[in-house]
């Protein structure tokens, strides 16, 4: 097996299409991001990656059927109108080496490109150590004129906030992508780091459905975002008990909580 291997599942000629990337992460704040994307959109399959940079694991179905660890590629043609065609990256994992990171992402880059993509945003989340009630929306961009539009959609830009750096499939998207005239930028939704962040998500898609043109439902989100804010507020009805009791707990540094994918 070659180190990626991708298979085309359906041949599409695409009208001047953006790459969103959507990948687990902190918070998995981009990949319920991009999978919400695609479900409301009703992308259809295009690609599917396969990589010896994933974990060496399959997937057990409920019919008891495998399937091998991937990343998946889909297609959304936009109607008449200001929205341009799509593609949207998410899937089980990112590499788990640096070096998976870079094949991985160079790979698909040249297989998007060649689709004719030459703008790509990547979602993720950025992990604050408390919970976030209304996260913001940070960002990175590779170039100042998109920085500039991202400010008028919402969007933060602060010299330490994303801490130096992003790690990851998010930053290798922009940083390779480049190399490639590939143009784009990173959404970040503010997250505590904790467990899974629909609000995040949420608060991420609602930029980038701004920036893109497309209208999207966020009732079943919400509600979602619902059902994590009542474990979050159990999580910290418990965290309560023991400082009430005397008990320290051990506050995370800014090194545990910073950003990756």
């Amino acid at each position: 097996m070659e180190d990626v291997v991708i298979r085309t599942l359906e041949k599409v000629e695409l009208k001047d299409p953006i790459l969103v990337e959507g990948l687990p992460g902190v918070g998995n704040v981009g990949k319920l991001a991009a999978d919400y994307l695609r479900e409301q959109l009703g992308a259809k399959p295009l690609a599917t990656i396969y990589s010896k940079f994933f974990p060496p694991q399959v997937y057990v179905g409920e019919n008891g059927v495998i399937r091998l660890v991937s990343n998946d590629l889909y297609y959304w043609k936009a109607p008449a109108g200001p929205a341009r065609d799509l593609l949207v990256l998410g899937g089980d994992y990112q590499g788990i080496s640096p070096e998976g990171q870079y094949e991985i992402t160079h790979r698909v880059l040249d297989y998007c490109a060649a689709l004719g993509v030459r703008e790509v945003y990547t979602l993720a989340g950025f992990a604050q150590g408390r919970v976030v009630d209304a996260p913001r929306v940070l960002g990175a961009a590779t170039d100042e004129a998109r920085v500039q539009a991202l400010k008028d959609a919402g969007v933060v830009f602060s010299r330490n906030d994303p801490g130096g750096g992003l790690i990851g499939a998010s930053g290798l998207f922009l940083g390779l992508g480049r190399l490639v005239g590939i143009d784009g930028a990173c959404l970040m939704g503010e997250t505590s780091g904790y467990f899974v962040d629909p609000r995040s998500a949420e608060a991420v898609l609602k930029v980038l459905s701004k920036v893109l043109h497309v209208e999207i439902d966020f009732t079943a989100l919400e509600a979602k975002a619902k059902e994590i804010d009542r474990i979050a507020q159990k999580i910290h009805e418990a965290e309560q008990r023991p400082a009430e009791a005397g008990t320290p707990s051990s506050p995370a540094t800014r090194e545990d909580l910073g950003y990756i994918g």
